[in-house]
């Protein structure tokens, strides 16, 4: 398992586990950061990261990213 954060670009991952305090992974998991859920990095834009989610791109911090294992 590694972090969400080292994830190359157009490599789909499958979520493993997504971990934080009580409301930071709700909020992780109501955007679609499930685990056994398809995750893909479209773009790496200063260390913020754009990833695909069931078909929705979505930008993440490179913190929040770290608390989602693949």
């Amino acid at each position: 398992m590694m972090p969400l954060s080292y994830a190359r670009v157009g490599e789909v991952n499958t979520i493993k586990r997504v971990s934080g305090a009580g409301q930071t992974r709700q909020f992780l998991e109501s955007l679609g950061f499930v685990p056994g859920g398809a995750v893909a990095v479209v773009q790496e834009n200063g260390g913020n990261l754009i990833v695909d989610v069931k078909g929705a791109r979505i930008a993440v911090s490179r913190e929040m990213a770290a608390r989602i294992m693949i």
